[in-house]
């Protein structure tokens, strides 16, 4: 029987999540709920998944020292496609289906998205199998959700009739409704649509074939004259640029006559607001979910998180803070899905804030900054054992540890002036005071 092939999708941004998820640094990379972030948790719902093969994982550049990072605390090796642009989900689960296709003609993909929590992962698993085994008769499943309210942030999907091995047709796939359209749903026993599949790679790329032509086509050809760098394969850039942007759904799901949808009773929440992460995370006897240097006293139904301040809230009800060392987002948890309005609004105001952390991290090295004047910068950079970084022209100072040069070793204590850029490597965990002259 034909493998199985876990594909994650790892893309988004996850503005909703602000100010702790930003575009270069996502939720699905973020350990929002427990000492795992999402994508590591999807990996391990499926890495003992019974004929499950290599994991396959798309994301782009930017993102792909995350995810080999991650899944090196793991201990997992994954294949990871790299888009060399963001091209809607159509595009990058084809360029998917065209890697294992080319690997397993007749492969099944488990296609699911990096950045979902769900709380019972062996109730997925037996979802799973079920929607991999319909998928093997030609079928596209999707993983219909029981409802658990009438949520108006997520897609709905209507049952059709029973199609074999438990599985159900679609009837209908339905935009996110109103309040009152939501309850009718539930009432009329629609799922909610998870955004996660299973279907055999030919399949999928055979309904590409009638509907997106260019979409299938130039994702073959993304996969076949692309590069292969150890576990990434980096997608051709002139192949990839000739598929359509476009979503999966509106590509193919809405379109195609082999639509199934797979009942799931598992606890599920695609993690796209503030109130979702406090509905997903552990409180205490008043409601309360607190992480990080926090202190509430005499608070209900509260999410308070801190990475950077301390964070002390008194006689406060129904309130998100979320505290990270360069913003603090304060809001009621029932206007979670307005933070979006927010980032908009630092966005058009050219506001740096909105996309990026003011403490970056790259290549084992986290870089903070601490003041600056209109004569110097001052950063603190903490580099992991083993991390090599290329250091600008600066003073010095080595709190902790020890860097090594070419020609030049700077200790614990060493304070120095480099006159132009010096590549240096830290043997062992280091953190120094970088400062930059104007």
């Amino acid at each position: 029987m034909a493998a199985i092939y876990p594909v994650i999708l790892c893309g988004g941004s996850g503005t909703r999540l602000w100010p702790a998820s930003r575009a270069d640094r996502p939720k699905q990379f973020l350990k929002l709920i427990g000492d795992r972030s999402s994508f590591q948790d999807t990996i391990l719902r499926v890495i003992d998944l019974p004929g499950a093969d290599e994991i396959v994982v798309v994301t782009g550049q930017a993102m792909a020292e995350f995810v080999e990072r991650q899944a090196l605390e793991l201990g997992v090796r994954l294949t990871v496609i790299i888009e060399p642009e963001a091209r809607d989900s159509a595009p990058a689960i084809a360029a998917a289906a065209a890697y294992v296709q080319s690997v397993s003609p007749d492969g099944v993909m488990l296609m699911l998205a990096a950045d979902h929590h769900i709380a019972e992962p062996e109730m997925f698993r037996e979802a799973a199998l079920v929607a991999i085994e319909a998928s093997r008769t030609g079928l596209i499943v999707t993983f219909g959700v029981q409802p658990t309210s009438p949520a108006t942030g997520f897609g709905y999907i209507k049952p059709g009739g029973t199609l074999p091995g438990g599985v159900k047709a679609v009837a209908a796939f339905v935009e996110k409704p109103d309040l009152a359209t939501a309850k009718a749903y539930i009432e009329d026993g629609y799922y909610w649509n998870s955004g996660n599949f299973a279907f055999m790679a030919r399949t999928l790329l055979d309904e590409l074939a009638v509907f997106e032509p260019a979409i299938r086509d130039g994702a073959i050809g993304a996969v076949h004259d692309g590069r292969r760098d150890g576990l990434r394969l980096h997608l051709d850039s002139e192949a990839f640029g000739r598929t359509t942007k476009k979503s999966l759904d509106y590509a193919v799901m809405e379109r195609t006559s082999r639509a199934a949808v797979a009942p799931a009773a598992f606890t599920w929440s695609d993690l796209g607001a503030w109130d979702a992460i406090w509905e997903a995370s552990m409180r205490d006897a008043e409601g309360n979910a607190a992480s990080g240097d926090v202190h509430l006293i005499k608070t209900r139904n509260v999410l308070a998180r801190s990475s950077g301040p301390f964070v002390g809230a008194i006689g406060v009800e129904d309130l998100l803070i979320v505290a990270e060392p360069d913003a603090v987002l304060v809001c009621r948890r029932d206007d979670a899905q307005a933070v979006k309005t927010l980032v908009d609004v630092l966005k058009a105001g050219g506001r740096d804030i909105a996309h990026r952390h003011a403490i970056a991290f790259s290549g084992g090295v986290e870089r903070q900054p601490v003041t600056s004047t209109s004569q110097a910068v001052v950063q603190l950079w903490r580099m992991e054992a083993g991390a090599v970084a290329d250091l600008p022209a600066c003073s010095i100072q080595v709190l902790d540890g020890e860097l090594v040069g070419a020609s030049e070793r700077y200790p614990t204590g060493a304070r120095e002036d480099l006159r132009s850029p010096t590549l240096v490597k830290a043997n062992l965990a280091t953190s120094v005071l970088v400062t930059t002259w104007s």
